[in-house]
């Protein structure tokens, strides 16, 4: 079985607060055999994955390591480091959508789970119309670009679209911005809080930055 699965199992059942005791008995198992799974001692059967998936809400490729994000969505370590693949274009087409969907979820997942630790109703509801409204532009030109006609499926005129959506998202970023600096409770957030609270997450996260950033670079610098 997949080495960061004792791991998983651990991590999931310390971010609820539960007590090995209390897992065990949820799950039909003995504590001593649940510390086993926990430590690597011991592989579990399907029909435990299974339960402790359910139990855990997250899906059983999650808990065996198959994937980085809990809902399932698969992304593997040569994905997240094969900048090179990217620099040869030998991710293209299909492959190349694959890729940047699974870096974004898994990214996105972190940032809203993230943002319900605040317990701020603004910066969720800013932080969904924010990328809502980027989505909304892309999937616009996409349509558009189809053939189709505009007034078939979107009620802003298409000579308006584009200026409003930029302006709304200016408008949500400052709305966000603002309920931050109101002071409340935030999470606390360091590379190491990232690592320890989402092991299977985080190097989306980090390969989405690391690519917004160059970008950005580029931009400062003129290129």
């Amino acid at each position: 079985m997949n080495s960061s699965f004792p791991r998983t199992l651990s991590l999931l059942r310390k971010e609820k607060g539960l007590s090995q005791k209390y897992v065990a008995a949820e799950l039909k198992v003995s504590q001593a055999l649940l510390s086993h799974y926990e430590n690597g001692v011991r592989e579990p059967g399907l029909a435990f994955v299974v339960a402790a998936a359910d139990f855990y809400g997250v899906s059983a490729d999650f808990l065996l390591g198959r994937t980085m994000s809990r809902d399932g969505t698969s992304i593997n370590f040569e994905e997240l480091h094969g900048e090179a693949a990217l620099r040869d274009n030998r991710l293209r087409g299909s492959a190349m959508s694959l890729f940047s969907k699974k870096i974004l979820v898994n990214s996105i997942s972190i940032l809203f789970d993230l943002l319900g630790k605040s317990e701020n109703r603004s910066l969720v509801l800013e932080a969904y119309n924010f990328l809502g409204c980027a989505i909304y532009k892309l999937f616009r030109k996409l349509y558009m670009r189809s053939g189709a006609g505009a007034k078939s499926f979107f009620a802003v005129p298409e000579d308006e679209f584009s200026d409003s959506a930029d302006a709304n998202m200016k408008l949500c970023e400052m709305r966000f911005s603002r309920a931050l600096a109101k002071g409340q409770t935030l999470p606390s957030i360091s590379n190491d809080s990232l690592t320890r609270d989402y092991p299977l997450l985080v190097q989306s996260l980090l390969s989405m930055i690391h690519s917004a950033e160059k970008e950005a670079a580029k931009l400062s610098s003129g290129d």
